[in-house]
């Protein structure tokens, strides 16, 4: 892998610095989490270069960054590709047709757990929980939320991702980033989606108005009582 060019290391290296000074003088290495996925969001892995520029910002050895990275999921150690498609094969996803999709797609694919397709588009990846247990079975990409899956509509997402056709999520931005921008908003810089689209659907929602018809609450418990405060606080 060719170093950096002068141009990519300043704009890095930038991005780098503003990161690492949301934290308090003298804990720097907290920055590594984002860094990770800063640089990520270049090579779209962690690569040896990334490596390095951790390591040399944050004055670590590249044995202690490499170990941060290979404990992570969400850090890749090799190339990832354009899209990261997580099919959801845990309990609930799984009773409900996620096992079913998830061999459909890899046979569609030709690809398993974490492998990516020839023209690079898609790594596959079995995910154990995708959180939206209300809309089982769920598949997301690039951590955005296609929920209520069978296998025909899972084919032909992985379809449209391949022919770079526009592809919306269930819930969230209008159009899924790619893996590369997605990693850079992971590193803590705004892509300005953020209100695009609903976040929460009615299953998410129905516990909370059932209990607002119903006038449930939180129960009170009896040994309980709020803490007193001063004027002002």
């Amino acid at each position: 892998m060719k170093p950096y060019s002068d141009e990519t290391r300043e704009r890095l290296t930038k991005e780098a610095r503003e990161i690492i000074n949301r934290y308090p003088e003298g804990h720097a290495r907290s920055a590594l989490l984002p860094l990770l996925h800063l640089v990520q969001s270049e090579d779209g892995y962690v690569s040896p270069n990334g490596i390095g520029l951790c390591a040399e910002l944050l004055g670590l050895n590249p044995a202690e960054v490499s170990a941060v990275a290979t404990f992570y999921t969400q850090y890749k150690r090799k190339p990832n590709g354009e899209y990261t498609v997580g099919v959801c094969v845990n309990s609930l996803c799984a009773v409900m047709g996620g096992d079913e999709i998830w061999e459909t797609v890899c046979d569609h694919l030709g690809v398993g757990n974490e492998e990516t397709t020839a023209d690079g588009k898609i790594t596959l990846e079995a995910i154990e929980c995708n959180a939206a247990c209300d809309y089982a079975p769920v598949v997301m990409v690039n951590w955005e939320f296609f929920d209520n899956q069978t296998p025909e509509s899972a084919v032909k997402l992985v379809d449209d991702l391949q022919a770079g056709n526009p592809v919306k999520p269930t819930r969230g931005p209008n159009h899924v980033p790619t893996f590369k921008e997605n990693e850079h908003l992971l590193a803590g810089f705004e892509d300005g989606l953020a209100d695009e689209g609903p976040s929460a659907g009615e299953p998410t929602l129905l516990g909370k108005r059932v209990a607002a018809e119903k006038g449930w609450g939180i129960p009170a418990d009896p040994g309980w009582s709020a803490p007193e405060t001063k004027e002002g606080e």
